[in-house]
């Protein structure tokens, strides 16, 4: 299955709701007027599209039928793909795979649960296969499972890992991390890190104090920090993404489970919000279920 028949089948209930509704909302209309409005702000809100998001769509779409440039429903879901392509045209700069550091210092961050160690494990595969020489950092210390499961995906990839026993300083695995792969020469170190975002202080001391050691070795690394979010977790996974933007700051987002049991909207108002890429979507649990995230295929696949 190729990518963007991936990204269509993990949208595929979400672009069912929303063109189905629209059509039953115009069902014996002979025109297009302001009367599906309140139809299309339902279907995105539910979508997990947002309010401010959603408003700016429905001017967009109102603008278009008082010039009466939308006749049917196929030029209102035309004018909905463009909007969503022009609101998420920030994601067109993600350059997680194409950076020219050597080594290329990631540190990945994101609460527990969203799946940020295979995610990583699948981002090592895709280094991999680029020709990259990869090390992983086990970071998360707090948790013995987090380890033993970034083991697990080292030894599946073919990629060395860096970790301490459980309870050790994460800051102490950073550096370390960062030294293997400067005296191993290698070309990618991705590092897992804890994800308590109920202890905020904690880990905003814990995630600063790993930034700082990892650039005693290399003064401008970390090069990039990825935030991973659950797709699942709708308008949860904005407002945890606005808090990792203040914590650590963010260059690149990964958007996991857009398999089918997400709704999917939630893409546009982190991007929106935050003026941060998504670098990559998860569509499932293999290994190769980690695609490029496009805006024009997901708008395709949202208002096909």
């Amino acid at each position: 299955m190729g990518f963007l028949s991936k990204f269509k089948q993990g949208l595929k209930k979400t672009h069912s709701k929303i063109t189905e509704g629209l059509a039953t909302a115009l069902l014996g209309k002979k025109e297009i007027d302001e009367s599906i409005e309140e139809t299309l702000e339902e279907l995105l809100l539910e979508a997990d599209v947002g309010i401010e998001a959603t408003e700016e769509l429905l001017d967009t779409i109102t603008e278009r039928i008082s010039r009466r440039e939308v006749g049917d429903l196929n030029a209102v879901l035309k004018a909905l793909r463009e909007k969503v392509v022009e609101m998420l045209e920030v994601s067109e700069e993600s350059r997680l795979l194409d950076s020219d550091k050597k080594p290329l210092v990631i540190l990945v961050v994101g609460v527990n649960g969203v799946g940020k160690t295979t995610t990583i494990g699948k981002l090592a595969k895709r280094f991999k296969e680029n020709g990259k020489k990869v090390i992983l950092g086990a970071a998360d210390t707090f948790r013995a499972a987090a380890i033993e499961q970034l083991e697990i995906w080292a030894e599946r990839v073919g990629c060395d890992i860096v970790k301490h026993k459980e309870g050790s300083d994460p800051s102490a695995v950073a550096f370390d991390s960062v030294k293997a792969a400067v005296s191993r020469d290698a070309d990618v170190v991705i590092i897992d890190t804890a994800g308590r975002l109920h202890t905020k202080e904690n880990l905003m001391k814990q995630l600063e104090k790993m930034k700082r050691v990892i650039s005693k070795v290399i003064p401008d690394a970390p090069h990039r920090i990825v935030l991973v979010l659950d797709a699942t977790n709708g308008q949860n996974a904005l407002n945890q993404a606005k808090e990792f933007q203040k914590i650590t700051g963010i260059t690149d987002i990964i958007l996991t489970k857009l398999d089918g049991t997400a709704k999917g909207g939630v893409i546009i108002p982190i991007v929106r919000q935050l003026k941060v890429p998504v670098a990559f979507v998860g569509v499932g649990e293999k290994e190769d279920d980690l695609i490029p995230f496009n805006p024009k295929e997901y708008a395709e696949s949202l208002f096909e």
